[in-house]
């Protein structure tokens, strides 16, 4: 039978109370703190999490959403939040929206039926509705990479907008003037992106055509099916800007299965480092995002929040992508 709190009391001599308040993170007089670790390390005592949460209100569990599991952005960003929350000292309960928002509504109760502290969520869409209930209940909410419309809780973004007028910039500063995106529109991410795009492009005075904004959804098989299209236009462009890494991968599969190179028929510019950009031939130019620095800081803001005896206002994290050079684009002129 499992150790118990009064088997500790019978091996130490102190009281209930005492022991108690120094499992729970209190301060008790040294002598007694060496006498309650050594009972709890002979009789390999383990806290019954249940019970102290009862007691305390804390079950010491974060639950983290994220749009799709299967995305390599996502299972890194998972990765580093994890690591973080068990240094921590806390436990992760994971749940995948797999891109629907029925289920994003689902997974915000069935975190709240499992009595997380807190919740860190990277949103299918731009709509926040989903949060409400947690909102109710007084559950603190950190939103990473994709803010939501009318949001109150604290969020952890990129310089979305800035990123990709950097990449477009670059892109012209080459020479190119027929530039192409492929993105999507639903997401925060996507819309900030595309908006980047769209400023560099007038900025310069360069026309768009219609048939050069692609705006569908951040996913392999939309990049690949949008490149197809693009590289059978009459006049297909000679760069394309890539708001994600999804659709880096579907662009990338595309001109492989053509007959246009790069950077010699076509030029690229994608968006993060993972895998992709350093196995590719040429190396794909891509705008980084500060993975690691994002996932860090939506568990700070969120272990802040949960240690908090006094109201906090919403609090807006925004770093900064930084542009990794390859050999993907050609100058031209």
């Amino acid at each position: 039978m499992p150790a118990t709190i009064k088997d500790i009391r019978e091996a130490t001599g102190l009281s209930l109370a005492t022991i108690s308040k120094y499992l729970n993170g209190g301060n008790v007089l040294p002598k007694n703190r060496e006498k309650i670790d050594e009972a709890v390390k002979r009789l390999h005592y383990r806290p019954n999490e249940i019970a102290r949460g009862l007691v305390t209100n804390r079950t010491k569990t974060i639950g983290v959403m994220v749009y799709n599991i299967a995305s390599i952005f996502n299972g890194t960003m998972l990765s580093t939040i994890g690591k973080e929350l068990r240094r921590q000292g806390y436990a992760m309960l994971i749940c995948d929206s797999a891109g629907d928002t029925e289920m994003e509504h689902s997974n915000v109760q069935f975190l709240l039926n499992k009595k997380v502290d807190g919740i860190i969520v990277i949103p299918t869409e731009r709509n926040g509705d989903f949060l409400q209930p947690a909102r109710d209940a007084g559950v603190p909410i950190v939103i990473v990479d994709r803010a939501v419309d009318g949001s109150e809780e604290d969020c952890v973004t990129i310089n979305n907008k800035e990123a990709a007028e950097e990449a477009v910039n670059t892109l012209i500063c080459a020479g190119h003037r027929k530039i192409a995106v492929i993105c999507s529109e639903r997401e925060y991410t996507g819309s900030r992106r595309l908006l980047g795009y769209l400023e560099a492009m007038k900025q310069n005075g360069l026309e768009i055509p219609e048939e050069y904004v692609k705006t569908g959804s951040q996913t392999v098989s939309y990049g690949y099916q949008s490149m197809r299209e693009l590289l059978a236009l009459p006049e297909p462009p000679t760069a394309v800007f890539m708001a994600n890494y999804d659709i880096n991968f579907g662009v990338v599969m595309a001109v492989n299965e053509s007959d246009f190179s790069c950077p010699e028929d076509i030029s690229l510019f994608g968006f993060d480092d993972l895998l992709l950009p350093r196995i590719m031939s040429p190396k794909l130019y891509v705008m980084k995002q500060p993975m690691e620095e994002l996932g860090l800081k939506s568990v700070e803001l969120l272990l802040e929040r949960i240690g908090s005896k006094e109201p906090m206002p919403p609090r807006q994290i925004v770093l900064k992508a930084t542009m990794m050079k390859g050999d993907s684009i050609r100058t031209i002129g």
